[in-house]
């Protein structure tokens, strides 16, 4: 097991898996020890749906179905990837690490939708994770979601589980709940692609930088 500051540092999205499963009790471990994040008022809004085997690739293969007409994307909290100034800076920088670790020319769009496809698969992991939030919650219970969803991926971190989150996932929520079961009042807010990573895949050589401290935290007295 990993110290709560190894895992925080080596923590990154993984986005290529071994084909091996996580043992169950690995699984009960760490979904119980996520169980102990912050929310408002222990209200725990998150409900978390966790595909493996036969579901998983059933759910594979029906958003790589639906991923590929773009029109078809109808998320249940809008979202359309643009952002302005520093953050639209830090997003291209990212996509471009992304890309020279795959070896991806910018030019080259096929190869860059063929990447970006690849998120609706699961990135070939055996396992997946969707985050869903119960109506009539709003904007203070995703921000309960994303503490949830932070402190899950550093008990996989710290159990030597790899993960990615990824708001992909999000895109057809309507397959999710149908696959799983799901009612409609449970909001699909975000799904995480999980399991061991594959040290030979090339996108796992991709590492981002975080901003300085002075650039994101103000110090008053």
């Amino acid at each position: 097991m990993l110290s709560i500051t190894d895992a925080i540092s080596s923590r990154h999205s993984v986005r290529g898996f071994l084909p091996a499963e996580v043992p169950p009790d690995t699984l009960q471990a760490i979904f119980g020890l996520a169980q102990q994040a912050p929310s408002n008022c222990n209200t725990q809004p998150w409900v978390v749906h966790v595909v493996s085997g036969a579901a998983c690739e059933a759910l594979r293969q029906r958003l790589c179905q639906a991923a590929l007409d773009p029109a078809a994307h109808a998320p249940d909290f809008p979202y359309d990837g643009r952002y302005d100034g520093v953050y639209r800076e830090r997003q291209h920088d990212a996509a471009a690490q992304l890309h020279s670790a795959m070896g991806i020319a910018r030019e080259d769009k096929a190869a860059r939708a063929r990447s970006f496809l690849r998120n609706f698969g699961f990135f070939g992991a055996p396992h997946g994770a969707f985050v869903f939030l119960p109506e009539p919650f709003g904007l203070r219970e995703a921000a309960d979601c994303g503490l949830y969803a932070q402190t899950l991926m550093l008990a996989m971190t710290a159990h030597g589980v790899a993960s990615c989150p990824q708001t992909s996932l999000s895109f057809h929520p309507a397959i999710v709940r149908d696959a799983l079961g799901v009612p409609p009042v449970h909001k699909l807010l975000l799904g995480l692609s999980f399991g061991y990573e594959d040290p030979a895949h090339e996108a796992n050589r991709c590492r981002v930088a975080r901003a300085a401290l002075d650039q994101t935290v103000r110090f008053h007295r």
